[in-house]
């Protein structure tokens, strides 16, 4: 089992990575004795046990791969209690926060848990991270999923309303998330978290007037923060694709021409012998990406 680390067999209460294809992927939790259906096929678990991440199984419709388990693949293949946040703002939230080995981060708005995985492999193995979720179905469920991916040495799962009654713990924090409908309300509540040396915070928001509200707030004087700041990122994949371009008529076939092209060889330069050359060039695909949301950063420095 490992999302803070890797080994290099599957055995038995492991979670995989079943890879049927970049667009079809689906997490299982290997058990002795029992069997998987996918659309290529049966897998048997007892199969998988003791074999390497990596390895490629023959169904009786096609092929799998097993693979090891990592945040960006729980990313894609995690149950949705939520909507959840995706690998391109995770990466900006993770490098933004400074978050390293050893860092303690509050969270408010647990929901799937796709950003908790990341923020964990980030900050383990000597790390905390305080999770908050506001419903309590949602919160032991998350719970339960940090427990079956060996991760609660690092996380504890909280059931309680962090605008009304704060984060647990003050003044331990070196970063804030926060992830719920008005972050404006809970600025208070991120600023008694944090350290008294100074920390940071981030608010996602998928709506420009949360954003505006969260903003004055920590631009109050006595806030506390400085440095505001705020991105929004539009992932936009090019595919890098082979093209031939058909080359110009220079009247080559006409003898007065080719004298004085190729001069007294007659031999042609070999890239006029080809109707066209070969090269490689980026197209943008017909579709992009539209918005997810925005980050707002800010540095907290109470003195």
């Amino acid at each position: 089992m490992g999302f803070t680390s890797f080994k290099s067999n599957v055995e038995a209460g492991d979670i995989v990575i079943i890879f049927m294809g970049h667009d079809s992927m689906f997490p299982l939790y290997v058990k002795k004795g029992e069997i998987s259906q996918t659309k290529f096929g049966a897998i048997k678990h007892d199969q998988i046990i003791n074999h390497k991440y990596g390895t490629k199984f023959t169904c009786s419709r096609g092929w799998v791969y097993v693979l090891h388990p990592t945040p960006e693949l729980w990313t894609i293949t995690l149950p949705h209690r939520t909507q959840i946040l995706y690998t391109a703002d995770i990466s900006m939230i993770l490098f933004q926060l400074d978050l390293k080995p050893g860092s303690v981060v509050c969270e408010s708005g647990t929901g799937s848990g796709s950003l908790s995985h990341a923020i964990i492999r980030t900050i383990a193995p000597t790390g905390f991270l305080h999770t908050v979720e506001f419903h309590e179905d949602r919160a032991n469920k998350a719970s339960l999923e940090f427990k079956k991916h060996g991760l609660a040495d690092y996380v504890t799962v909280y059931n309680r309303d962090v605008i009304k009654l704060g984060f647990p713990v003050t003044s331990v924090a070196d970063a804030v998330f926060l992830d719920i409908p008005s972050p404006d309300d809970a600025i208070s509540a991120a600023a008694n978290a944090l350290k008294q040396s100074g920390g940071r915070l981030c608010s996602f928001s998928p709506c420009i007037e949360q954003v505006q509200r969260t903003c004055t707030n920590l631009r109050q004087q006595g806030s506390g923060f400085k440095d505001v700041q705020v991105f929004e990122l539009i992932r936009r994949s090019c595919n890098v694709k082979r093209v031939f371009v058909p080359m110009a008529d220079l009247g080559l076939d006409n003898d007065e021409v080719r004298s004085k092209v190729v001069g007294e060889s007659n031999v042609l330069p070999s890239v006029t012998q080809k109707h066209a050359f070969c090269c490689r060039t980026c197209v943008l695909p017909k579709e992009t990406y539209g918005h997810t949301g925005f980050l707002v950063f800010a540095t907290y420095q109470p003195n």
